[in-house]
């Protein structure tokens, strides 16, 4: 049987892959349902939606180890998830990898960004020098025991040095072992195209909204190069706005009775966890 790593190895083969966001497993088997064939386990989704807290570290590794099981473990489709800079030096590193890959994951991305990290679009990020980040990437290579579970480099430091730098890092990166290279915060278009003219790993674009990025098309990205596009958020952002309004309009009438329309019945959740409750069974874990 083929790993999740593998079969997310086959789809870059075939071409781009697109990788909704999700914040938790209930979300993730609506990717899968709408058609698509990996997703994405956002660190900053897990952080607000799951603990209620910002996105700058606060989850251990237990917990996003966890919170990505869970996910992993009610989809056929193959997930990769945030690890920030891989809870510590490279010895946590190591232990974050072989958590992750018991825990079902197709693969990560680690960050070279200095502890407590910040969002990767907001300012004031610091960067550890190359040295101690192609030493995580070394330790998360040689921990993996599944040859296909993707290690993927995300480099931060083009919120804090210049394009040139944030390239040569990414080569150095890839020279330490890493599979994949996640550009984050790139500025324009043009640094996209550009960046993938550099590399010659597969590439991960993050199209996350109201962040320093500009709003690309999968296509655009597909042409310049990039095998893997996420939309970390997008999906917990439209709920946060709609739950935002429909309490507004509970607390003012009394009633939900106006939205009815806008919810997913008993019956569309039944299907969607496989639940007969005629039969009162349930077949347990997509993965099992």
């Amino acid at each position: 049987m083929k790993s999740k790593g593998a079969i997310l190895r086959e789809l870059m083969a075939k071409g781009p892959v697109m990788m909704p966001g999700v914040p938790n497993a209930s979300i993730a088997r609506q990717v899968e349902q709408a058609g698509f064939d990996a997703l994405y386990i956002s660190g900053a989704g897990m952080a607000n939606a799951t603990a209620g807290v910002p996105d700058i570290g606060l989850l251990t590794l237990t917990e996003v180890a966890r919170l990505a099981g869970y996910v992993a473990n009610a989809t056929r489709i193959p997930a990769i998830v945030d690890v920030d800079t891989g809870f510590g030096g490279a010895e946590n590193v190591a232990r974050t990898i072989r958590e992750l890959e018991s825990a079902g994951l197709a693969g990560c991305h680690i960050e070279d960004q200095e502890f407590p990290k910040r969002c990767g679009h907001l300012s004031g990020k610091s960067v550890v020098d190359i040295e101690e980040m192609t030493g995580r990437i070394e330790a998360a290579v040689s921990a993996r025991r599944d040859k296909d579970f993707l290690i993927i480099a995300r480099t931060d430091a083009r919120g804090v040095e210049d394009f040139q730098s944030t390239v040569k890092r990414a080569q150095k990166y890839v020279a330490a072992g890493a599979d994949a290279i996640f550009p984050e915060a790139l500025q324009s278009a043009d640094e996209f195209r550009d960046f993938a003219k550099e590399l010659k790993v597969p590439l991960l674009a993050n199209m996350t909204e109201f962040g320093k990025s500009p709003l690309l098309s999968f296509k655009e990205l597909s042409d310049f190069g990039y095998r893997m596009v996420i939309f970390p958020q997008s999906a917990f952002r439209v709920s946060m706005k709609a739950t935002e309004e429909f309490f507004r309009d509970l607390k003012k009438r009394g009633t939900q009775s106006d939205s009815i329309d806008q919810m997913q019945t008993r019956e569309e959740l039944y299907k969607l966890l496989d639940y007969d409750p005629a039969a009162d069974s349930w077949p347990g874990l997509r993965n099992q």
